[in-house]
């Protein structure tokens, strides 16, 4: 007796078909760029139409939007990670720096970012994008600061915010300065980390 295999939805064909472009997208613009890679690139090197490219995303600036969730998602899954190690609060951060080493300054990577943030100049679709990814990235990064003060007992110095912002700002310019210099040890961030974000025992 011989089983039929089983047959996929259409809303499961689609979401497939999402995933390889995003994937086939995200292999382009790293190697290529954000401006030499066209939708019809993407589209011929997934095996696809052009126009199942259109029918998954209004067009090249939010496919690259998909693309950067996926790699952003990657990086906080690192992240957490690293603090969420069986150790105190300077093992969590050496955690931290050992990831940092491996993920922090890929030149590609950081060379993607800036070409399409310069995109958001004439693009208020991009900019307003954006702003709210980064928006979401300092409040998950606030509430992941807020966790482990929670869990080392101890009470914050700086605001859970404020220790965010401060964060996010040092490791983007680091990660800038790495794509360039790979040479620079992401130690610094280690030893800033534990002078910007200084904590206290509650009373």
């Amino acid at each position: 007796m011989t089983v039929e295999p089983a047959r996929i939805t259409r809303a499961e064909r689609q979401a497939q078909t999402r995933e390889r472009l995003v994937e086939v997208a995200r292999e382009l613009f790293l190697a290529d760029g954000y401006a030499a890679t066209t939708l019809d690139k993407v589209a011929v090197a997934a095996g696809f139409s052009k126009g199942a490219v259109y029918s998954n995303f209004s067009g090249k600036e939010e496919l690259c939007l998909a693309v950067l969730d996926d790699l952003h998602a990657e990086q906080i899954e690192g992240i957490v990670e690293a603090f969420s190690v069986k150790a105190d609060l300077d093992g969590r951060i050496d955690a931290f720096v050992e990831w940092a080493r491996r993920s922090v300054g890929s030149p590609r990577y950081t060379a993607l970012e800036v070409e399409f943030a310069a995109a958001a100049r004439h693009s208020p679709f991009v900019a307003r994008e954006l702003v709210k990814r980064h928006r979401d990235m300092r409040s998950a990064a606030a509430q992941l600061i807020a966790r482990i003060a929670e869990q080392e007992g101890m009470e914050l110095v700086l605001t859970p915010e404020e220790a965010a912002t401060s964060l996010l700002s040092l490791g983007i310019g680091m990660g800038a300065m790495r794509s360039l210099d790979h040479t620079i040890d992401v130690g610094i961030l280690a030893t800033t980390m534990r002078s910007l974000v200084r904590f206290r025992p509650k009373a």
